[in-house]
């Protein structure tokens, strides 16, 4: 059914042929490994907005009181203060990713 000349025509792979040297091969990029800075950035307000605010409103409810807070002064400007900063850092992580792009 196939003759010898039919298969001549296909095409064979070898190992080590010179057409195919880099040519599946794109470009290599190297991505940098870790968080880098910016993720850095984000685990320390996670961490201030997560654990030391909160902790310092169970430990020291009248912390904020030697800045002349009064008691209610200081459980409403000490969530305050996770609220301004993530929010900071979502518009800065935003403007930092627009100019990556």
């Amino acid at each position: 059914m196939s003759s010898e000349s039919d298969a001549d025509d296909e095409y064979v792979h070898t190992p080590g042929d010179e057409r195919d040297i880099g040519a599946d091969v794109g470009p290599i990029t190297t991505e940098p490994e870790g968080v880098g800075r910016r993720g850095w950035v984000l685990v320390a307000a996670l961490i201030v907005s997560v654990l030391v605010i909160p902790g310092i409103i169970y430990a020291y409810p009248y912390a904020a009181g030697s800045f002349g807070l009064t008691f209610y002064g200081t459980y409403l400007l000490l969530p305050l203060i996770p609220a301004v900063l993530l929010g900071v850092l979502a518009v800065w992580s935003l403007g930092v990713v627009g100019e990556t792009e």
